[in-house]
């Protein structure tokens, strides 16, 4: 178990969620674009493993949440593996975090909220994207896109397969570049959610 008077600096604290949201802080901060962006890997029903990059909406106080269409390819395969695992990297700050965990849906007010947030060619495209399927050119893409802006207008409501994923984490790492490719790695875990933290530093 690491000692917590050597996670002092970027890694001080009790709450690995704060830590993250520090992190973001910063990187909002030096990282020209999308310092949100994750890189988001799940596995299919053969266990062929997928990753791609999705923005990152929130860290709660005990997940974090993305938004998607739940027919996607990505949707399909967290619901059929009820896990995922993703990493925000920052080259800026040449730092690191790696989630796993479990997932659930946000279909509620949070998604409600976020998917009212967006602008309003993001709320159309989202009911006329089937996103991760076949299409034939970027004319009936845009031609759908049409048809869904004269049947919802300026205030479309959440599409019924859209909205967001919450990971709550059973491992967490922090880690960030040291001189020498001596990193600094802190990997926080837990067999269940309910189960307190378990701290250790891990060899570069």
């Amino acid at each position: 178990m690491a000692n917590s008077d050597d996670r002092t600096g970027i890694f001080a604290g009790d709450d690995p969620f704060e830590i993250a949201r520090r992190w973001l802080a910063e990187a909002e901060a030096s990282e020209p674009n999308d310092p949100n962006a994750i890189s988001l890997s799940t596995v299919d029903a053969s266990g062929m493993p997928n990753a791609r990059m999705v923005l990152l909406k929130d860290i709660e106080p005990a997940a974090f949440v993305f938004y998607t269409n739940y027919g996607s390819a990505k949707a399909r395969e967290i619901e059929g593996a009820g896990k995922a695992a993703f990493v925000l990297h920052w080259k800026s700050l040449r730092r690191q975090i790696r989630v796993r965990g479990q997932v659930s849906r946000e279909e509620g007010a949070a998604a409600d909220s976020y998917y009212a947030s967006r602008s309003l060619q993001s709320r159309l495209g989202a009911w006329a994207s089937k996103q991760s399927s076949k299409l034939s050119s970027r004319t009936a893409l845009m031609a759908e896109v049409a048809k869904q802006t004269a049947l919802h207008g300026t205030a479309p409501k959440r599409p019924p397969y859209w909205g967001g994923y919450r990971i709550t984490p059973l491992e967490i790492e922090f880690w960030a570049d040291g001189a020498y490719r001596l990193h600094d790695r802190f990997q926080w875990t837990r067999a269940m959610v309910e189960n307190p933290w378990e701290i250790n530093r891990l060899s570069p």
